[in-house]
């Protein structure tokens, strides 16, 4: 999991929103990129300005997908009469 902490209103709107819709959100914090979907959206309600610590589940890299067998170079049947 990944924790994020942050003031911004912005930001934190378009968490909450990606977790209600069930979306994958992207982080940019220094040079790491984080993707996945959000766990939780906490605010703390004892800080002036007021912060928020987002929960990130980051999704591992996509696997290529291999073909199963390679595509057939042969001409469709319907081509024939046409």
């Amino acid at each position: 999991m990944f924790t994020y902490e942050t003031a911004d209103h912005k930001e934190v709107r378009r968490f909450r929103i990606a977790q209600f819709n069930g979306r994958m959100a992207t982080v940019r914090a220094g040079e790491s990129t984080v993707t996945g979907f959000v766990r939780s959206v906490l605010e703390h309600e004892s800080s002036m300005p007021p912060r928020w610590t987002i929960t990130i589940i980051p999704n591992g890299p996509k696997e290529e997908i291999k073909p199963l067998r390679p595509v057939s170079r042969a001409r469709p049947f319907a081509e024939d009469y046409f």
